[in-house]
């Protein structure tokens, strides 16, 4: 109200200073007729309401019409008027300042309710898009008030749910919203606004049903904004739920794709051994007097298959230790040829009779990484050539420098991966369309690989075309210190 005042009395200062010089000007420095006095009086009324408004305008309406009878009407020098004209024109030039001023007025406040309007939509914009960035329904909850304050310029700001009767909060004066208001506001679903205290208390609603009530003090807002404000939390309540119950329902759909994912690979590979065995063990059990020669080769069988189970469960628990990250590693600086020599030798068994080609360019500097686990992920790479290639073909295995990393490579003359696979050949337990059937395995040697080499700041990836082969390639980073000297 202070302010309001003095604004006031500065306008009637600035009105009587405007009339005072135009007086001086037109009396003293240049002599003009009537018409353009009464013009200029005009012009400076109009300048004044458009910043001072109404009374102020009104003021020197009244002020200007007597000046102008006093200083430039004759008799001059009197308030006497002679001509009947005269009277015509002074109350013509009465009405139109006044209308003139309440025109401009009115123009002025539309102006400023345009201008207040458009920042409450930018408020508004500015907001909704900070909904917009939280997914998660509790985070979602503690940031609303924080958006307002922050979006609004309030005060305080706060969020009440009636279903777990909680109420969330910001801003110094926070804890001063009524509570009882605040309910209030959610059970009769209706608007409290307090102008005097500047406090808003906004039911929540989604559709006709409320869900909750804002609290919001210390920022100056339309009816409008209140409502679009409930509109925009209740929505965003309800897409962050609706995004949490996504994501849960995805999980639990990629919950039962890796459950018979693993269906799969138990009753396949575990059931190729255990018939083995079974058929090993009933033949023992059937002939009791059978030559030693033919009991130890049923022993031996028996053995090798309870080795392939067991490597089968030591996969699954090698795969749950790196998803964990309980994994430790000793990186060393390695030259790749030593690593390639220890897979070769690790997989010596398996690839009796098959011709492998290894090109290592020379001069490679060593790489940073754990040789045993570096030997792990490579020697699953080569398995995996191994098992889907004919066993006339070689394998070829590469290794180069690219940057900062040495890429390694395995390369098979196999039946290839379509583009739709090569997506998901390091998921767990996924194994090709064409070749789950026709080639043992569990699916867990490349996704194992796979987070060996993450776990070495490496990647792997794999490049393939149907009816040519495919090329499993990863990296390991050189060693700095290495390097330099390199």
């Amino acid at each position: 109200m202070q302010i309001f005042l003095s604004g006031r009395t500065l306008g009637v200062v600035v009105s009587l200073t405007v009339l005072a010089g135009i007086i001086f000007f037109y009396r003293h420095v240049l002599h003009v007729n009537q018409t353009t006095v009464a013009l200029s009086f005009l012009l400076a009324i109009l300048a004044v309401s458009a910043v001072w408004g109404m009374a102020v305008s009104v003021f020197m309406s009244v002020l200007a019409m007597l000046s102008f009878n006093y200083f430039f009407l004759p008799p001059v020098g009197t308030f006497t008027i002679v001509d009947p004209e005269n009277w015509v024109a002074l109350f013509a030039f009465l009405v139109t300042s006044i209308t003139g001023s309440q025109l401009s007025a009115r123009i002025r406040k539309e102006a400023h309710e345009a201008h207040r309007r458009r920042r409450e939509v930018e408020r508004l914009y500015s907001f909704s898009r900070q909904l917009l960035g939280e997914g998660n329904v509790i985070q979602l909850m503690n940031a609303i008030p924080d958006y307002i304050v922050e979006s609004f310029e309030a005060g305080a700001a706060e969020l009440f749910l009636p279903q777990k009767d909680k109420f969330y909060r910001s801003g110094f004066g926070a804890a001063h919203l009524d509570e009882g208001k605040m309910k209030a506001a959610f059970l009769r679903d209706e608007i409290t606004l307090d102008a005097e205290h500047t406090e808003y208390f906004i039911p929540v609603r989604l559709g006709v049903r409320p869900i909750g009530s804002l609290g919001i003090s210390g920022s100056q807002l339309s009816r409008q904004s209140v409502e679009a404000l409930g509109t925009l939390v209740a929505i965003a309540i309800e897409r962050a739920r609706a995004v949490e119950q996504l994501g849960q329902t995805e999980a639990e759909r990629q919950g039962e794709r890796l459950k018979s994912a693993l269906l799969d690979s138990v009753t396949h590979d575990f059931r190729t051994p255990l018939t083995s065995m079974k058929a090993a063990v009933t033949s023992l059990l059937a002939s009791p007097n059978s030559d030693s020669t033919q009991s130890r080769e049923l022993l031996t069988i028996i053995d090798e298959e309870c080795d392939r189970l067991n490597h089968l469960v030591e996969e699954a628990g090698e795969m749950a230790k790196l998803e964990a990250g309980e994994i430790t590693l000793d990186l060393a600086p390695t030259p790749v040829n030593q690593i390639i020599g220890a897979a070769l030798e690790h997989s010596k068994s398996a690839l009796a009779g098959r011709k492998i080609d290894v090109r290592v360019a020379p001069g490679l500097p060593p790489v940073r990484a754990d040789l045993e686990r570096a030997k792990e992920a490579l020697a699953q790479l080569i398995d995996n050539a191994n098992l889907y290639s004919p066993k006339d073909q070689p394998i070829t295995i590469t290794a180069e420098l690219t940057g900062d990393a040495v890429t390694t490579s395995v390369a098979d003359r196999g039946p290839g991966i379509d583009d739709f696979e090569q997506t998901m050949i390091f998921d767990k337990f996924y194994r090709g369309k064409d070749q789950r059937y026709l080639v043992r395995g569990t699916g867990m040697g490349l996704p194992i690989a796979k987070a060996i080499i993450a776990a070495q700041q490496g990647n792997v990836s794999v490049t393939s075309q149907l009816g040519h082969g495919s090329v499993f390639s990863f990296t390991l980073p050189v060693d700095r210190d290495q390097k330099d000297a390199w």
